[in-house]
């Protein structure tokens, strides 16, 4: 994984406080350039519109971008490198940055969605942000599983980028419809996972979130 969104995945940037750090607005969103190394890389980060982080070094002796640092399996002064970068990344998170629950914007929202009709927060039963639980106040059942997942694993195939999908459960069939998939890691026949990257509307999946909040409330025990 890369430094920038290792240590970005969940920060979201307050445009105040990138100003005051001292990034400079420009074409492509705000950007900020800082000496490491006592002044042998120049690095140059910058927060895009979409508030998406990308950075590079330049070796300032001979004025070239130095990608090696990139290589968690390179010799020890790359490491030194390395390190040094995540150092100045982390110190923008501290001073930038506040803490989401969630990888994506429409997860974020969902959940804060989820907080005003249903008065529940998710908890994180594995001690990390892979997996935030909804569940109903007095018989603690599941009604929501937002994950950060590879696409991958819900599609079965090569891509390894990563992304956010909620599991609900379902009364009937929606996995025709687009972003809408047989449940990862849990029943099929019960159960789906949405994508929550925009390709379904907030609107929609709020409606599946009711859904899967009526079945689950029943009573008896539910199947995950």
């Amino acid at each position: 994984m890369e430094p920038e969104d290792k240590i970005f995945r969940y920060k979201s940037f307050s445009i105040d406080k990138l100003s005051a750090y001292g990034f400079v607005k420009d074409c492509g969103g705000y950007s900020c350039r800082t000496e490491i190394m006592n002044g042998d890389f120049l690095a140059v980060i910058t927060v895009g519109d979409d508030m998406t982080v990308s950075g590079k070094l330049i070796d300032v002796m001979n004025d070239e971008e130095y990608t090696r640092f990139r290589s968690e399996n390179a010799g020890t002064y790359v490491a030194s490198v390395r390190a040094a970068y995540e150092e100045l990344l982390l110190e923008i998170a501290s001073e930038c940055c506040t803490e989401k629950l969630f990888a994506s914007p429409q997860s974020n929202r969902i959940a804060e969605n989820i907080f005003r009709i249903y008065g529940v927060r998710p908890d994180f039963p594995w001690g990390d942000r892979t997996g935030g639980v909804f569940r109903h106040k007095d018989s603690r059942k599941w009604f929501g599983l937002i994950m950060n997942i590879k696409y991958s694993q819900l599609m079965k195939n090569t891509d390894n980028r990563k992304l956010d999908v909620i599991n609900l459960k379902a009364g009937e069939n929606h996995t025709s419809d687009s972003g809408i998939y047989p449940a990862y890691h849990m029943n099929h026949k019960n159960w789906i996972s949405v994508l929550l990257d925009d390709t379904v509307p907030d609107e929609k999946i709020m409606e599946l979130i009711g859904e899967s909040y009526k079945l689950t409330n029943k009573k008896g025990r539910d199947k995950k």
